[in-house]
C-alpha cells in the first residue's frame, strides 16, 4: 500500500531562506512586540517559501514549526504591529498547500502536559495549544485531524492510570480549533504511553492516535510493530489518512555518542506501512534531503554537508569537546567546595 513523506519544520535545500527565526526572552524583553512582530513576519515569509518549495517537489507531508511567532504566549496576535501582511501571509500559505494537496501539521513541545497536576502547567497548554490553533484557523486549514496538533500525553508520574484520566478531563478545557486537530502520540520511555495506553485515550475522548515507529522499539506494549500501528491507525476517522512517524538510531546508524532514542541524520528503512495507506513525517535532521534519500536511493550526504558547513565528524568533535568541557567544570566545581 502507498506512503506519503514528508518532513518536519527547516528545510535544508532553501538554506537559509529555510530556517526560521527566534529570539531570546531577554531579547523580547529588551525589544518587546516591534521586534516580536518582524520576527514573524519574516517566519510567515519562510513558511510560504517552504510550502512553496514542496509543492514544487512534490511533498504531500509537512510539518510547520511550532516557533512561527516567537514568544507568543505573551501577547496577542492583533498586538502585533504587522498582523494585517502577517495575516495575508499565513492565509497565502494555507492557500498554497490547499491548492498543492498538501498536508500539514503542527508538534507542539513536550512541555505541553495535561497529565500535570499543577493547574498552570496545565493553563500554559492549553493557552499554547490555543496559538496553533489560531495559526491552522487563519491558513484555512481542516478543523479535523487532517491538520494535527500532535502531542505527547506528558508525564505518569508515577500514577499511570490517574494521569491518563487527568489528561481526558484537561482534554474537554481544551478549546474546540484545538480539540478538533489534536492528536497524540506514543513515548519513548517504558514507564510512559503506549499505543494500547494511547488507545484507552482513544475511547474515551475519540483521539486519533500517531504511531512513532522509532518509540513503539522503547515501549511497546507487548504490541508487535504491525500491531501497534494497525491498532493506532484504527483510531483515525475515516477519509483521514493515519499520519506515522519514522526515524532510526543516531547513535547506531552513525555511531555518534547520543542517547538511543536521538534521531539520526538520515534514514535506510524500509518504512513498512504493513497493507496501510498511511502518512509519514520521516523525522531526521537532514530533513527533506533524508526523504529524498530514502524514497529515490541517490546519496544526499555530500549536499547536507555542504549546506550545514560541517561533517558528522566535525559535529562528533564538537560535541565531544563540550562534554569534556563540562566535566572540567564539574570537576572543578567539586574542588572548590
Amino acid at each position: 500500500m502507498s506512503i506519503q513523506f514528508g518532513y518536519a519544520c527547516l528545510n535544508v535545500t532553501l538554506g537559509k531562506a529555510g530556517g526560521f527565526r527566534s529570539m531570546i526572552k531577554r531579547t523580547f524583553t529588551q525589544k518587546g512586540l516591534q521586534h516580536a512582530s518582524r520576527l514573524t513576519l519574516e517566519n510567515a515569509e519562510i513558511l510560504y517559501g517552504i510550502i512553496q518549495c514542496n509543492n514544487k517537489h512534490g511533498f504531500k507531508v509537512y510539518r510547520m514549526t511550532s516557533s512561527l511567532a516567537p514568544w507568543a504566549s505573551e501577547y496577542e496576535f492583533e498586538q502585533l504591529p504587522d498582523w494585517t501582511n502577517i495575516r495575508k501571509t499565513l492565509e497565502s500559505a494555507g492557500k498554497i498547500a490547499r491548492d498543492g494537496g498538501q498536508r500539514l501539521s503542527f508538534h507542539p513541545g513536550q512541555f505541553n502536559c495535561l497529565t500535570s497536576p499543577r493547574e498552570h502547567v496545565i493553563k500554559n497548554c492549553i493557552r499554547d495549544l490555543r496559538i496553533h490553533g489560531e495559526i491552522m484557523d487563519v491558513m484555512g486549514m481542516p478543523n479535523t485531524p487532517a491538520s494535527k496538533i500532535n502531542i505527547h500525553l506528558g508525564g505518569a508520574f508515577g500514577q499511570k492510570e490517574e494521569s491518563m484520566d487527568r489528561w481526558c478531563r484537561n482534554f474537554e478545557r481544551v478549546p474546540d480549533n484545538v480539540k478538533q486537530r489534536l492528536t497524540v502520540e506514543n513515548d519513548d520511555k517504558a514507564k510512559c504511553y503506549s499505543v494500547v495506553d494511547l488507545h484507552k485515550v482513544h475511547q474515551r475522548v475519540g483521539v486519533p492516535i500517531v504511531f512513532d515507529a522509532h518509540h513503539h522499539k522503547f515501549c511497546s506494549g507487548d504490541l508487535s510493530e504491525r500491531d501497534a500501528l494497525h491498532l493506532a491507525a484504527s483510531t483515525w476517522p475515516a477519509g483521514i489518512r493515519p499520519c506515522t512517524h519514522y526515524s532510526e538510531s543516531a547513535s547506531s546508524r552513525e555511531g555518534r555518542d547520543v542517547s538511543a532514542v536521538a534521531h539520526s541524520n538520515f534514514v535506510d528503512g524500509p518504512v513498512n506501512s504493513h497493507g496501510l495507506e498511511i502518512d509519514c513525517v520521516v523525522e531526521a535532521k537532514a530533513k527533506e534531503l533524508a526523504v529524498i534519500q530514502l524514497v529515490t536511493g541517490k546519496n544526499m550526504s555530500q549536499f547536507y554537508d555542504e549546506q550545514r558547513g560541517m561533517t558528522d565528524e566535525d559535529v562528533n568533535e564538537a560535541v565531544r569537546k563540550d562534554k569534556k568541557k563540562k566535566l572540567e567544570a564539574r570537576a572543578a566545581k567539586r574542588k572548590a567546595a
